[in-house]
């Protein structure tokens, strides 16, 4: 069995349900679109992106938990670095130079984790790492 199922199964079904209610506060937070959470998850069929819309959530690929991790993390990254809530919220729909004039959402919907990565390296960095 490949390594990323094998750890995918180490998560309780308690964590899955609550990383994905997790990732669904930030969405609406960033004023996400259903298309654009479904990339950031890593594209799942719309039955289950729905499903784990409405919080039934029985499996969880190990991708998707990676995918949300990144997400909190440049949700926290994006809390620590600006004081005001909304201004956090903002940011990743503003143009940034540091993205070629893209948004950092607009990175984030290349789909792949290095989109992800590369983002969340970026808050990091700025704010000095952990």
């Amino acid at each position: 069995m490949p390594q990323h199922q094998s750890l995918a199964q180490t998560i309780s079904r308690d964590a899955k349900s609550a990383a994905i209610r997790a990732f669904f506060n930030i969405a609406d937070k960033w004023n996400l679109s259903n298309t654009e959470a479904q990339i950031l998850l890593g594209r799942p069929t719309d039955s289950t992106f729905y499903k784990w819309k409405r919080g039934e959530v029985n499996t969880v690929p190990y991708d998707t938990i990676e995918r949300i991790s990144y997400v909190l993390g440049i949700f926290k990254a994006l809390e620590y670095l600006y004081t005001i809530p909304e201004n956090a919220d903002s940011w990743i729909k503003k143009p940034n130079t540091s993205f070629g004039g893209q948004s950092a959402l607009d990175r984030m919907m290349g789909g792949s984790l290095l989109d992800l990565a590369t983002v969340r390296s970026y808050l990091d960095s700025i704010r000095g790492g952990w």
